[in-house]
């Protein structure tokens, strides 16, 4: 079975943001990144599917040359090989010119199965596992605890609403979007790392990709949250101001 996994790197948690000088993006060159915390649960799942069937997990991310990062811990963590697709321009493209940019570099490998995260937590569309399954003409499936290969395909765990989850049959090849916490998370080991030295991560420019880089949307400027405190007095009765009261905590605070 050949698993490609898609990671994606974003912020660290935490960091202090300033909007870039443009104003349609954050400024991030004194950011520290990391993987993407549902794209770590995604590769997880790719490694362990391999210990247990065999077969091959490749690694494929894009963005700038910082984006080596994340493949080569993926290739410590056991990953076989790892593609990048350089690219400097992937917050200005949306998640459908994303998928594209993706489809083309996973198209000729044939794969069985595709992993994404369910989202990123920079942008949060959690659109582009989707898109990129319907360009790719597959089967997907979203919001994945658990996978185990069967005869026929795949068997999967889905995570519903109010604590309620959903087993359901996919064959392969297909496309599953994996949401966090449905495993432990392994850490790379040493012999991992010295290991990861000697596996492929080949490079491909995204203009060889062929695919436009014009998004269908596209921001048009981010600012900082401004934080607004007020103060209401709440005139009447008792009963009157209880009653007011109760309604803002409903429909304007929405806490009730």
């Amino acid at each position: 079975m050949k698993i490609i996994v898609a990671l994606k790197q974003v912020p660290e948690p935490g960091m202090p943001i300033r909007i870039a000088a443009s104003g349609r993006w954050i400024e991030d060159s004194d950011f520290q990144f990391t993987l993407n915390e549902s794209d770590a649960y995604a590769l997880e799942q790719a490694l362990q599917l391999k210990e247990q069937n065999g077969g091959e997990v490749v690694a494929l991310s894009a963005g700038p040359a910082r984006i080596q990062a994340v493949l080569r811990d993926a290739l410590a963590k056991g990953a076989d090989r790892a593609l990048h697709i350089d690219c400097n321009d992937l917050e200005q493209r949306d998640a459908f010119a994303v998928a594209r940019l993706l489809a083309a570099a996973i198209q000729p490998e044939n794969a069985d199965l595709i992993l994404t995260g369910l989202q990123s937590e920079d942008m949060g569309y959690g659109q582009t596992g989707v898109l990129l399954a319907e360009i790719l003409g597959l089967p997907h499936a979203s919001l994945i605890l658990q996978v185990e290969k069967t005869a026929d395909g795949l068997t999967v765990k889905r995570e519903l609403e109010e604590g309620w989850f959903q087993s359901i049959e996919i064959p392969t090849p297909c496309l599953l979007t994996i949401q966090s916490g449905g495993s432990k998370l392994r850490y790379a080991t040493l012999m991992g790392i010295k290991r990861a030295k000697g596996k492929e991560l080949r490079s491909i420019p995204a203009s060889d990709l062929g695919t436009p880089a014009d998004p269908v949307a596209f921001l048009q400027s981010v600012s900082l949250v401004r934080k607004k405190q007020t103060t209401q007095f709440l005139t009447g009765t008792p009963a009157q101001s209880a009653a007011a009261l109760v309604e803002k905590l409903q429909f304007e605070a929405r806490v009730l």
